[in-house]
């Protein structure tokens, strides 16, 4: 069965104030054209006519827009476990980028070491929608990483699954990353089920938390995010991220946003201090810049 093709991303429009020096976007994606093979589960393809090199510009466009030197590109299940084109990204843009890639539940020790020289720091576990690794293989893997000072990096619905998992997710040797504030999938109330759950795991110091994908909750400029931003933040700043998830692929619906306004939409309900610590000091100490 033919897949659609994905958007291509929207022209950047500025943010309101630019990134501090040493800024990282800590969660985008990285694409190519027929360079690099694609997944047979997919559910979309790369938007049509942007090659790799295209795809390497628009990206550094994109941080240029923001105002951030740093990133990490977080692979895209469209490309599978076959992680070559993180790789080749991460190659090509060199100091100041790292990646988080996808493996099996049964990795073996010669394709985490492959990771850790290739600058990928961390492995993601989609526990939403399935995929490459498991729960329990990302449990049983954690020792592993940390030995090579790797982590994992989790989707989840908080209001779904974050009670239940909380006893494994203080056990973990290594850190965990849940992404886009927890998407919590009952709405935005930041004192509803899971929450928090999610703001004691932070609180210590257990889970980092991104605070990105606000697109994927609402519609810009993300006012109705607001309070539970402010919430995850105000629970631990030192354990908090933020990334534009650009370049948006996989809608399902969401209104494809800009990277510049999820960055106003961050400054409205943090400080100076965390806004320093948000964006330039928690990921150069996890990501190890």
């Amino acid at each position: 069965m033919d897949k659609p093709f994905g958007s291509p991303p929207p022209t950047p429009l500025p943010p309101h104030r630019k990134a501090p020096q040493g800024a990282c976007d800590a969660h985008v994606h990285l694409l190519a054209g027929s360079e690099f093979p694609l997944w047979d589960g997919r559910v979309e393809n790369p938007a049509e006519g942007i090659d790799f090199d295209s795809w390497i510009k628009l990206y550094q466009e994109h941080l240029e827009n923001l105002g951030c030197s740093r990133g990490l590109i977080v692979h895209s299940i469209l490309y599978g476990s076959d992680n070559s084109v993180t790789i080749s990204a991460l190659k090509r843009l060199g100091d100041g980028f790292k990646g988080v890639g996808l493996l099996p539940d049964n990795a073996s020790d010669q394709q985490l070491d492959d990771f850790a020289s290739a600058n990928i720091c961390a492995v993601r576990l989609n526990y939403v929608h399935g995929g490459i690794l498991g729960w329990e293989g990302a449990k049983a893997m954690a020792p592993r990483l940390a030995d090579r000072d790797m982590h994992v990096q989790m989707l989840l619905h908080a209001d779904q699954h974050i009670d239940a998992l909380a006893t494994d997710i203080r056990a973990l040797p290594v850190p965990l990353v849940i992404d886009h504030c927890g998407w919590p999938s009952a709405g935005l109330d930041p004192d509803g089920s899971g929450i928090d759950t999610l703001c004691a795991l932070l609180a210590e110091g257990r889970v980092w938390v991104k605070l990105s994908g606000l697109y994927r909750l609402t519609n810009a400029p993300f006012e109705k995010a607001d309070r539970i931003v402010a919430k995850l933040a105000k629970a631990n700043p030192e354990r908090c991220l933020w990334g534009s998830d650009w370049p948006y692929i996989m809608l399902n619906g969401a209104t494809q946003p800009n990277g510049g306004n999820a960055l106003d939409a961050l400054d409205r309900v943090i400080d100076d201090n965390q806004r320093q610590r948000i964006l330039v000091d928690n990921p150069a100490k996890l990501f190890r810049f």
